[in-house]
């Protein structure tokens, strides 16, 4: 019998650019044998929904106004396990998730930031570090755990900072490297043996 597909699940709240990368790298074969199996939003309105639903992605709204925090991750725990998802990737989802989520999905969340971690955790990666002043900066995928931009880290890349950068021109350039290396860590934890020491991912 043929292999089966592995299964992807993404969480966004906004546009889905690193979505629509993942949907790409999918499509290219860039991850191979695998699906994207769904698409939740806590976001009604956020424009990633009719980006997925025009590449025939089955789409899902989840608002989390009027439930906790533990009761929204249920409801989408309870749908990314209807799509027998394999992994979940979040992808500009602007919501802490739960101990409870990431220990119902425990080495299988990843989430894409835009620093090398553990410098500059939080909303503003690119700023912080125009801030800061260093003269490199960059972005990290990691698996997801119970706290902010925290867990063992699968891959990096390096992003050059110019004396004449903005918020906007820096972030434009870390993107081009999110894109390219999430799908690569998509691909390794999903096809590869792999095993965690400490903090490394090996």
């Amino acid at each position: 019998m043929p292999e089966t597909k592995k299964r992807i699940g993404i969480l966004i709240s906004g546009r889905g650019s690193n979505m629509l990368a993942l949907a790409d790298a999918v499509r290219d074969g860039r991850i191979p044998d695998a699906d994207i199996a769904l698409v939740i939003s806590n976001v009604a309105d956020a424009a990633g929904l009719t980006k997925a639903a025009a590449r025939g992605i089955a789409i899902i709204t989840l608002d989390h106004r009027g439930k906790t925090h533990e009761q929204h991750d249920q409801a989408m725990a309870a749908a990314l396990r209807e799509a027998r998802v394999d992994v979940v990737c979040l992808a500009g989802y602007m919501r802490l998730l739960s101990p409870w989520f990431t220990n119902e999905f425990k080495g299988r969340v990843l989430n894409i930031h835009p620093s090398l971690l553990p410098a500059f955790p939080g909303l503003h990666g690119a700023r912080d570090a125009l801030s800061y002043g260093v003269k490199f900066t960059g972005c990290t995928v990691h698996l997801v755990d119970e706290h902010l931009d925290h867990g063992p880290i699968l891959k990096q890349a390096v992003v050059p900072v110019f004396s004449n950068d903005t918020e906007d021109s820096l972030s434009a350039r870390i993107l081009v490297e999110e894109h390219r290396i999430y799908a690569e860590a998509v691909a390794m934890l999903l096809h590869s043996d792999w095993r965690i020491e400490g903090r490394s991912f090996k």
